[in-house]
């Protein structure tokens, strides 16, 4: 379970709110109302006050590069620092062991893709190729900002499916999206924030 106490964020409202093992939270709110913020702290990217606990241990108790790899933020417009996405999948023995191939394969993507210049991979492709190198090492928590901005209906049926997987296989995920049909389908929970963030911000059962 990922619990976060009072945590504060530049100028947002302090949030309290805990996802459990297999369940997925979502955050709602218009543009500019602080849902990449949100991610991005809990995910020690960004500068936030306040304890964040994973299975009981606060994220302060250990190093960043362990929190991070446990607690796994996917961008809505992700950054590669390899020319190809092959040169990203670091853990050669999970490659080669298919892991990654299946991942691919359920996003709808071709293997060959991997060696592909990055530049002239379509953005909903380097997008899906992202959601796939986010899994690669068995995060126990996603973070995942609008993971489907970028795709056709087709593709976001598939990245849905695979978001419902990794719920179903105990994994806790926090969704940040502007589509209220896709929060419909997937989200146990809610997390709904104002556009200028006021005292009170709670989280909701999903209907």
């Amino acid at each position: 379970m990922l619990r976060v106490e009072h945590l504060r964020i530049g100028d947002l409202s302090p949030l309290t709110f805990k996802v459990a093992d297999g369940e997925c939270l979502a955050i709602e709110g218009p543009s500019g109302s602080g849902k990449t913020r949100i991610l991005r702290a809990i995910a020690d990217l960004d500068p936030s006050q306040g304890p964040i606990f994973l299975d009981g241990a606060e994220r302060n108790e250990m190093p960043a590069s362990e929190w991070r790899h446990r607690v796994r933020y996917c961008a809505a417009e992700p950054s590669w620092w390899t020319e190809t996405a092959q040169g990203a999948f670091a853990d050669t023995e999970n490659a080669e062991s298919g892991r990654l191939q299946r991942l691919l394969a359920a996003l709808g993507l071709a293997g060959s893709l991997l060696n592909r210049q990055l530049s002239i991979v379509s953005t909903g492709e380097r997008q899906r190729l992202a959601l796939a190198r986010a899994l690669m090492d068995d995060p126990k928590v996603l973070l995942l900002d609008e993971p489907t901005a970028a795709l056709d209906p087709q593709a976001t049926a598939l990245v849905e499916e695979l978001i419902k997987y990794q719920v179903l296989s105990g994994r806790g995920v926090i969704l940040a999206s502007h589509n209220r049909a896709q929060i419909e389908r997937l989200a146990h929970v809610r997390l709904l924030l104002p556009k200028r963030p006021r005292a009170g911000t709670t989280a909701e059962h999903a209907a």
